[in-house]
């Protein structure tokens, strides 16, 4: 029954060897070991802060990138609206041009063939009065031979001026 009730002895010898094998941990094993932990811990503080840091940029950077691509839609939407501006300014401008030129082509073409249309009326004008001319000379002439046929003339004449 000696096992089951340790004595004295046994109790003290235990004692003092784990007392022992606590100071030997202490000074060769307790240290390390601990320093290995507070390293091991401060490490994995540092890798918590760093990823923290991380998605702190992560979320700046996906803001920006946000930010960035909103103004880039903004310019772009800007940009196709000045070069539909411009393109319909070009076309007004182009048809304001078009219509100007025209005119001005009217224009001239309305003087020309009134120019044409004077000159050739002038033309018909000297035409027939020197037609009615040679046809009232020749006319007189043959009514001026004959002294009873000029009394006619004159008198058909004179009856014509009171009719008007």
């Amino acid at each position: 029954m000696d096992l089951i009730t340790p004595g004295f002895g046994l109790v003290f010898w235990t004692a003092i060897t784990f007392l022992f094998l606590l100071l030997i941990l202490r000074k060769f094993a307790w240290k390390p070991i601990l320093g290995a932990v507070s390293d091991r811990e401060e490490g994995i503080k540092k890798a918590l802060a760093s990823a923290e840091n991380a998605r702190k940029e992560m979320e700046n950077l996906t803001a920006d990138n946000e930010r960035i691509l909103k103004e880039a839609r903004l310019e772009r939407e800007a940009m196709l609206k000045e070069a539909r501006e411009l393109k319909e300014k070009m076309i007004a401008n182009a048809e304001t041009e078009a219509q100007e030129k025209a005119n001005k082509i009217i224009e001239k073409a309305q003087a020309a063939i009134e120019s044409e249309k004077k000159s050739a009326m002038a033309e018909l004008k000297n035409h027939v009065a020197s037609l009615s001319v040679e046809i009232a000379e020749k006319v007189v002439r043959q009514e001026l031979a004959n002294k009873d046929k000029q009394m006619a003339l004159v008198e058909s004449m004179l009856g014509e001026a009171k009719l008007n």
